[in-house]
């Protein structure tokens, strides 16, 4: 059986988004729904089955859900159905070759997937999950740029 290539994986509803979350604990972090109730400091993992399966968790628990599994599904869907995209915070190493050979690629597929939706040959939710990860790779890269143009202060480095 293949891995799952997480990265690329979009979720359709919030009780998609926490089942998700759910298995890529499990896939990547070997954690069993109780180990993940455990880490949220739940008393009871019947109350955690019970807000995956109905997609109902309380908002003060989202995030001890999504740090104990690994994983932000759940905050990428709800505001991805606000209209929002999600950008994860660059990291602060500069990007190679191999890096913007792959940002191309992944354009060159969004666009191309785009022509075949409009063709009438391709799926809307194939052609939504290539252009939104395509749009946060471009905004991931861009705030590279912006982050450059104005570098932190190096604390602890530097001269004496």
């Amino acid at each position: 059986m293949r891995k799952r290539n997480w990265k690329r994986v979009i979720p359709r509803s919030l009780p998609h988004a926490m089942q998700l979350c759910a298995d890529y604990a499990r896939d990547a972090k070997n954690l069993s729904m109780e180990r993940i109730a455990d880490g949220m400091g739940l008393p009871s993992v019947n109350t955690l089955y019970k807000w995956v399966a109905e997609g109902r968790m309380p908002a003060n628990f989202i995030r001890p859900f999504e740090n104990t599994c690994g994983c932000t599904f759940v905050t990428k869907y709800i505001a991805a159905s606000s209209h929002h995209l999600v950008v994860a915070m660059p990291t602060s190493h500069k990007p190679s070759s191999d890096d913007l050979l792959e940002l191309n690629a992944l354009l060159t597929t969004a666009v191309a997937s785009l022509g075949s939706y409009y063709k009438g040959e391709t799926e809307a939710d194939a052609v939504i999950t290539t252009l939104t990860e395509g749009m946060e790779q471009l905004a991931a890269h861009r705030a590279n740029v912006e982050r450059d143009q104005s570098p932190e202060l190096d604390l602890f480095g530097g001269e004496a």
